[in-house]
């Protein structure tokens, strides 16, 4: 008999803390178990090139340095979810990107990846996330914060390979304007540019 669903998170339920410093915790939200495995280790974005032995060093690296690489979900002091965002400069695939574009010359902070553990889905935890992903931003001084999310039909509910980049309406609910269309698409849905002015 299945478990029933666990109640949505409440702002008290959850804590959202920069990275920087805490490459344990975002290994084991983020990185692989099994010895040997292969996995992004949030590096599609960051740069694809490095090898995926290497992609470790490469983030214990950024989570050693200010502003690090993203943000980190607590709930009762257990890392369960993770946002990436960062300035749009780097990432290195979204510096010519021909499927995302830019929409002024402004290094807008980029949030480009969710990822929320097993255990933990379905409890409104992207939300969390997000607002602490935008109040990262603002703290370190982003004129304005931008995703590429997916376009899900109200009613609709976002699958895992689709999700990782978040919906429209999940940014639109966290005061995101839909500010220009993609060429760009996760799990067969198209993307969008949603921008969020801090400045």
């Amino acid at each position: 008999m299945p478990r029933p669903p666990l109640p949505p998170l409440r702002p008290a339920d959850v804590v959202v803390r920069s990275a920087v410093g805490r490459f344990d915790d975002f290994a084991e939200v983020v990185g692989v178990k099994k010895p040997g495995g292969r996995g992004c280790w949030c590096m599609a974005y960051r740069d694809s090139r490095v090898a995926n032995e290497d992609r470790p060093a490469y983030m214990r690296d950024a989570c050693g340095t200010e502003p690090g690489p993203g943000v980190l979900a607590y709930v009762d002091d257990e890392a369960v979810g993770w946002c990436s965002v960062a300035p749009r400069s780097s990432y290195r695939r979204l510096l010519a990107s021909r499927t995302i574009p830019r929409v002024d010359e402004r290094d807008a902070w980029s949030i480009v990846c969710f990822v929320v553990r097993a255990g933990h889905r379905g409890r409104g935890l992207m939300h969390h996330l997000l607002a602490g992903a935008v109040a990262h931003a603002a703290a370190h001084g982003a004129p304005v914060v931008e995703g590429y999310p997916v376009a899900v039909p109200p009613g609709e509910r976002v699958d895992l390979i689709s999700g990782y980049v978040g919906t429209t309406r999940l940014f639109e609910d966290a005061g995101f304007t839909v500010v220009s269309e993609t060429t760009g698409h996760s799990g067969g849905r198209d993307r969008w540019v949603v921008r969020r002015e801090l400045g």
